[in-house]
């Protein structure tokens, strides 16, 4: 099952990636340590392959869908076990 997202939409990360590739016209391949474990960002597009564009505080990066997940998603399960 492929995550979807909506551009605006909220995204944290939840798992690290070796790399991070920049969102830009000729994107470059940096250090993951621009994000970091739990940061919120912004959905801004969507990339083929399964790649999101996200803005995060430190830049705007492309992220794998695996990385990612809906910012309510933890909240909405919280709930349902109560």
């Amino acid at each position: 099952m492929t995550k979807e997202f909506t551009v605006g939409e909220k995204v944290r990360v939840v798992a690290m990636p070796p790399y991070v590739k920049t969102a830009e016209p000729m994107p470059m391949l940096r250090s993951p340590n621009l994000i970091q474990l739990g940061e919120e960002g912004v959905v801004i597009d969507r990339r083929p392959g399964g790649y999101w564009g996200v803005r995060f505080a430190k830049g705007a990066f492309l992220m794998d869908t695996q990385y990612i997940e809906a910012v309510g998603n933890i909240r909405e399960t919280s709930e349902k076990e109560e």
